[in-house]
């Protein structure tokens, strides 16, 4: 009877050892669940945590679309760039060819230039 009631008293200990630790386990869970104030707590710090990473994903997107945006205007500045330098070369080349026009309006504008200053002159 020592070896039987000994081994059914340790059984029982066990048994109700692990119910405790069940039973401490499972007040635990109901405690948490009636904290109302460290849920909120818990589910404002997840919200924030969402709204963080959205942020961040916004901000990505937002970013590679400006650099996109920064190519695609640098390539049409630049080829805005090369229209107007063509067309530089080109008047350029019609002033080599035939420099009397122009100069005609250069001197115009240098003798325009001087009579306002006799003028302007007279009038202190």
């Amino acid at each position: 009877m020592t070896g039987n009631g000994t081994g059914d008293t340790e059984a029982l200990r066990e048994e109700i050892r692990r119910t405790r630790v069940e039973l401490g386990e499972t007040m635990e869970a109901l405690a948490a669940k009636a904290d109302v104030k460290a849920r909120l707590k818990e589910s404002a710090e997840q919200a924030k945590e969402r709204m963080r990473e959205q942020a961040a994903q916004t901000i990505a997107r937002v970013r590679g679309q400006a650099a996109r945006g920064a190519g695609m205007a640098r390539a049409q500045a630049y080829e805005k760039g090369e229209l107007v330098r063509a067309q530089a070369y080109d008047k350029g080349e019609l002033v080599r060819r035939n420099p009397v026009p122009w100069a005609a309006i250069a001197a115009g504008a240098v003798a325009t230039v001087v009579v306002l200053m006799i003028v302007r002159g007279r009038r202190r």
